[in-house]
């Protein structure tokens, strides 16, 4: 028999200070399960009752299950249950882990560019037409597991999940052979319903993080006062008021807050809040029947949209785009509070196959390019949870002494609070410290590691003197990765870096350059270019790693920062490749 494992991690969305929602179930006293339309409403009922009796209720609606409530909202056939909740007696503590269990997943996708912009074509002709304003469409990457995979891969990719998009309304649900299991971190809330008061809060309007700190803000700001993402918004914000307005007292349908950004780790999201104070008599089945399925994930108008979706969509999506959540008792005892995600960022497992859709809402005067780039940006959480790594520095210890050992440290902090590892200031540094004494006398390189656990570990090897003098290559080809995290951040992951690797004898390193033809980089260092009398380094904004020997020469003033164009190589005077392991040696290159 399947044991049946669920864990629960929610925000509370009407107290940012609240603590999380945050349990752990077992086996479930029974399972409801609706495979008909006509079953849904009567599934969401009892689950309605089940948690005014005191129990706690966790599962999803399919997309699919829309014609349960208006036969008029168009969707493929299902694929599974169109509801599913497991009914438990008690809400159990989160389980404290620390395995070092990871997961490999490599995905394909299933709509290529050009699929992507013939359907966008379309949208934008219905659009001018007068059929709709917006509608939002969505393809699935298809997943398989790297190598064998471990019976506890799910676990492991979940927890990689919430690291890469933590907070939200994250949920791990073992269905058992219904469906499988789904691992769903969706940072959007479907609605909040309590005490007579529903909250809905729909995510539309993106741009990507920036660079650095400067970008980022300005990107956050470009997002915040982009006409196009505004009125994105503000449709969906509409439907919304319309969709409550159904089970809400008169004249109680409020926005209390319009076009608020809120930073993920790969995106800039806008969001906006609608509420309601509901009628007396308004049921679970009530609300879904109001609002099933979230117009984010629709467009408007919702019965025009999803007409539109089932046609360029070819196949179901699934739990993806339609409702996971909890239903439990409330503080009183009496009556119950629900509060449900839209499954987006939400995987879904069924043996070795794996499934997660990406999409976006196209709008009349919404751009090919930018709409491809922002499902890139939107995958990036999978991506970075798809391929485990570790973080790393690398440091030079001379006759044990470690070099430049604060400002190492310092980084790898940082690069653990972006990519949400553990942190133990004392504990890295003791492993360090244990290091350093091993090897009390001679150079050594040292690689320090931690892993997403926290746990670091260093490893040492002998190293001769610098040379004083290297020979460096041009690449051939653009870095496209050069404005990625993982080129901002230090990691194990460097298979962007290792294409680039010389091939020719007596060739120390690559110069890279970014998309935009400028130059940023080396793989294993930092570059300083003597042009015009004086020495200068890429800013980062360029696409490269913030190296601690190169933060050393500008806060000496060795060096400024300006931007390299491949067209000024020529005009270059001087090379040099420094880093903190090697400091500074003088380049040409060949």
């Amino acid at each position: 028999m399947t044991i049946i494992y669920t864990l629960i991690d929610f925000s509370d969305p009407q107290d940012s200070a609240a603590p999380r929602l945050r349990h752990a179930f077992g086996p479930p006293r029974t399972v409801l399960v609706a495979h008909t339309p006509a079953q849904v409403r009567p599934v969401l009922d009892a689950v309605q009752a089940a948690a005014e009796q005191g129990a706690w209720c966790v599962g999803y609606l399919r997309y699919e299950a829309a014609p349960a409530f208006d036969a008029a909202l168009a969707a493929h056939a299902a694929d599974g249950p169109l509801a599913w909740f497991a009914v438990y007696d008690q809400a159990l503590p989160w389980p404290d882990d620390d395995s070092a269990a990871t997961a490999r997943v490599e995905w394909l996708e299933t709509c290529a560019r050009p699929a992507f912009d013939a359907a966008m074509a379309q949208v934008q002709q219905a659009i001018a037409a007068g059929e709709l304003y917006q509608v939002n469409f969505t393809a699935p990457l298809e997943g398989a597991w790297a190598g064998e995979p471990q019976p506890d891969a799910a676990p492991a990719l979940f927890a990689a999940l919430q690291r890469a998009q933590p907070g939200g309304y994250a949920a791990f649900i073992d269905t058992g052979k219904a469906d499988g299991r789904l691992l769903s971190v969706s940072p959007e809330l479907f609605f909040d319903w309590r005490d007579g008061v529903i909250l809905a809060r729909p995510m539309k309007g993106t741009a990507a993080r920036g660079a650095t700190p400067e970008q980022d803000a300005a990107n956050a700001q470009a997002l915040r006062n982009s006409p196009k993402e505004r009125a994105e918004n503000v449709m969906i914000v509409d439907l919304l008021r319309n969709d409550i307005s159904r089970i809400a007292q008169p004249f109680s349908v409020e926005v209390p807050r319009l076009f608020h950004i809120e930073a993920l780790p790969s995106v800039w999201q806008m969001t906006s809040d609608v509420c309601a104070r509901t009628r007396a008599g308004t049921s679970l089945a009530d609300v879904f029947g109001a609002l099933f399925p979230c117009g984010s994930v629709t467009g408007a108008p919702k019965v025009r949209a999803m007409q539109m979706i089932r046609n360029l969509e070819a196949a179901p999506r699934g739990v993806y785009c339609g409702a996971i959540g909890v239903v439990r008792p409330d503080a009183s005892g009496q009556g119950f509070r629900a509060t449900f995600n839209v499954p987006i960022r939400t995987v879904a497992v069924r043996g070795g196959a794996l499934r997660c859709g990406i999409g976006s809402g196209i709008t009349a005067d919404a751009q090919p390019d930018a709409e491809w780039q922002e499902w890139l940006n939107k995958r990036k959480f999978l991506d970075r949870a798809s391929q485990p790594f570790d973080l790393l520095e690398t440091l030079a210890l001379d006759d044990g002494r470690l070099r430049h050992a604060a400002g190492h440290l310092e980084r790898l902090a940082g690069t653990a609070a972006h990519f949400g590892y553990a942190w133990d200031a004392a504990r890295v540094e003791r492993c360090l410290h244990e290091t350093a004494q091993a090897q009390a006398q001679g150079l050594w390189r040292v690689r320090l590691l931690l892993d997403a656990q926290g746990r670091p570990r260093a490893e040492a090897f002998a190293m001769d003197a610098s040379p004083a003098n290297v020979r460096l290559q041009l690449a051939d080809r653009p870095l496209l990765e050069a404005h990625g995290e993982f080129v901002r951040f230090k990691t194990t992951r460097r298979a962007h870096y290792d294409a680039f690797t010389p091939e020719v004898p007596g060739v120390f390193d690559t110069v890279l350059w970014n998309a935009e033809g400028h130059i940023t980089e080396c793989t294993r260092g930092n570059l300083a270019m003597l042009i015009g009398g004086r020495w200068v380094t890429p800013p980062l904004a360029c696409g490269l790693l913030p190296g601690i020997g190169r933060a050393l020469a500008l806060r000496e003033g060795r060096v400024v920062e300006a931007v390299v164009r491949l067209e000024d190589v020529p005009r270059v005077q001087g090379w040099a490749f420094l880093n903190s392991l090697r400091g500074w040696i003088g380049a040409e290159v060949v």
